[in-house]
């Protein structure tokens, strides 16, 4: 993918290294010293300081301010210090900059110019946000509460392990969460929400890969544009993202996981499902296409 001389998105909050992440750091160390501190009252006053510090790196990430954002309903950190400007050195955020980019570009085509930005959080292991505590175990994100992508860089290798390699494997998965936001925008994902609220347990799942397939074509709705406007693509590119979107369908997942595949339970869709959407979407570039509570496969 020719992704190296295109514009890097401003949009990407850099919380590696902050936070939460440095707070168990920072815990272990006192519970090395604990029975030492408490034979004293200068240990106790040193444990007491120590655990308000503790707690206000933990809701603040260690950026030093906080704010409630309107509606959310929860408090959110403040953009990070280290907003854009990445280093040259760091391969893989320039990346993930270059491609948020490509995806402000298309759907801010797409929304005649009035698209919303969405802002993409870089961190390590786990990190705070409108929607809870975020984990990279969870694997990359979109909180709709705060609008933002949620990404560890580590899932980079994930996707390898799961037989998806190559930067336009990595650059789906990006453009599928981007997809959340443009159904936040939309109103989708409030509208799916209310009618899982109503829904019982197997229903639910159901609007629930309705929600991602959907979020599937979008991903390849930007991948049209990325193709034919900027000519980004190279041989190979487009079946690097149908194996990721196969890669990470529920029936492998749970194969893989050593389960039976139990179809009820799924929440994002069968291999065959997210790639056939993936590829609806590249070919057409059409989001109005993309409609899969009317044509669920």
């Amino acid at each position: 993918m020719r992704w190296r001389k295109t514009k890097q998105s401003t949009n990407i909050d850099d919380r590696r290294g902050q936070g939460p992440a440095h707070s168990g750091m920072a815990v272990a160390g006192l519970l090395r010293f604990l029975p030492f501190l408490l034979k004293t009252k200068v240990g106790k006053l040193i444990l007491v300081v120590g655990g308000i510090y503790l707690a206000y790196q933990y809701f603040t990430g260690g950026s030093g301010m906080m704010d409630v954002q309107p509606g959310s309903g929860a408090m959110q950190q403040q953009e990070g210090a280290q907003t854009g400007g990445l280093p040259a050195s760091d391969e893989e955020a320039q990346f993930v900059a270059a491609i948020l980019g490509t995806t402000e570009t298309v759907w801010s085509k797409l929304f005649d110019g009035q698209y919303p930005e969405p802002q993409l959080v870089l961190y390590n292991n786990i990190t705070q946000t409108g929607c809870g505590m975020g984990q990279a175990q969870s694997g990359p994100f979109y909180c709709p509460a705060d609008s933002k992508v949620y990404l560890d860089l580590s899932f980079m290798d994930e996707l390898k392990k799961l037989g998806a390699p190559g930067d336009f494997a990595f650059a789906y998965v990006i453009a599928h969460e981007v997809g959340h936001h443009v159904q936040n925008v939309l109103g989708t994902n409030k509208q799916v929400a209310q009618m899982q609220q109503q829904a019982s347990e197997t229903d639910a799942n159901r609007l629930s890969v309705m929600l991602e397939l959907q979020a599937d074509c979008y991903a390849g709705v930007w991948g049209y544009y990325v193709h034919n406007d900027m000519q980004l693509l190279e041989p190979g590119d487009i079946e690097e993202g149908l194996k990721a979107a196969s890669s990470v369908g529920d029936d492998r997942l749970q194969e893989m996981a050593g389960q039976a595949v139990q179809p009820d339970a799924f929440t994002h869709g069968t291999s065959e499902q997210r790639a056939s959407w993936f590829r609806k979407g590249f070919e057409s570039g059409n989001p109005k296409d993309c409609d899969t509570f009317q044509n669920l496969q």
